[in-house]
């Protein structure tokens, strides 16, 4: 894929993620009594950059995502959080696909799980450890979320890549 055709769809992406935050940001998903989990919908964008784009373009996505994220409705702990959880899982899943360890789903399953864990560590580190009790709820959201946005993931590089190359 040209460099020109690479940028112009990490544009998209970023818009893309920045858009599916926006939508997991209006859901309320407290109302099933469970704080804090969310589906993850802007991961799948920034597996698909990974898959289709690379490493570099992936993380871009994620760095521009986590920050407008932040600077539009967020606040300084949850820039912490999403910083902490987006950085670890990019690299793990970037490992991961790298050395073919996993299929997409396992992929994403690894990084939803690697993501809420590094939030819960911030989220200790702030309350001194008072939160370790959620790992098990945010263990069992992130596979999950991690499996429904692997299966989602494969026709959407399928077709990515049809667009583009």
């Amino acid at each position: 894929m040209k460099k020109t055709k690479k940028i112009a769809l990490c544009g998209v992406m970023c818009a893309l993620a920045f858009a599916f935050s926006y939508i997991e940001f209006l859901i309320p998903f407290d109302m099933i009594g469970i704080p804090g989990i969310k589906p993850g919908f802007a991961n799948l964008v920034i597996m698909a950059a990974l898959y289709t784009l690379g490493l570099p373009y992936a993380a871009a996505v994620s760095a521009f995502r986590i920050l407008l994220s932040w600077l539009i409705f967020g606040n300084f702990t949850s820039f912490l959080y999403s910083l902490a959880g987006g950085v670890l899982s990019l690299l793990l899943m970037f490992v991961l696909k790298k050395y073919k360890v996993f299929d997409e789903v396992g992929v994403s399953v690894s990084g939803a799980v690697v993501h809420n864990a590094a939030q819960l560590c911030v989220s200790a580190l702030l309350t001194s450890g008072a939160v370790l009790y959620y790992m098990p709820v945010l263990l069992v959201a992130g596979v999950v979320f991690g499996v429904i946005n692997g299966l989602l993931l494969k026709p959407v590089i399928k077709r990515t890549e049809k667009l583009f190359l």
